[in-house]
């Protein structure tokens, strides 16, 4: 009879299979936190919610600067901002100009 205990184990190799499968395990995770996430605030931002941090600004702020330069009247301000709320939520930043 020829088993593992009389024919010297399974040697170093077996330690391969146990790396194979974390390797796994951590590409699945990272790649399901990097899709799934996105969207949300966090690191993994949508280009939607991309901040002027990255060389773009928001819709409302771009709504704010235009009715502090004078482009729009305050009544088109409230009904843009009352749209841009409703996708994007409430204004944080540059609301009220």
């Amino acid at each position: 009879m020829n088993t593992l205990a009389f024919s010297g184990g399974p040697g170093p190799w077996i330690l391969l299979f146990p790396l194979f499968w974390a390797a796994v395990v951590f590409t699945v995770v990272t790649l399901v936190r990097r899709t799934v996430g996105r969207g949300r605030s966090g690191p993994w931002q949508g280009p939607a919610r991309v901040g002027a941090g990255h060389g773009e600004q928001s819709p409302i702020a771009i709504l704010g600067r235009r009715f502090a330069t004078g482009e729009i009247d305050e009544d088109e301000y409230w009904r843009r901002l009352s749209v841009l709320d409703e996708q994007f939520g409430p204004a944080s930043k540059g609301g009220a100009a």
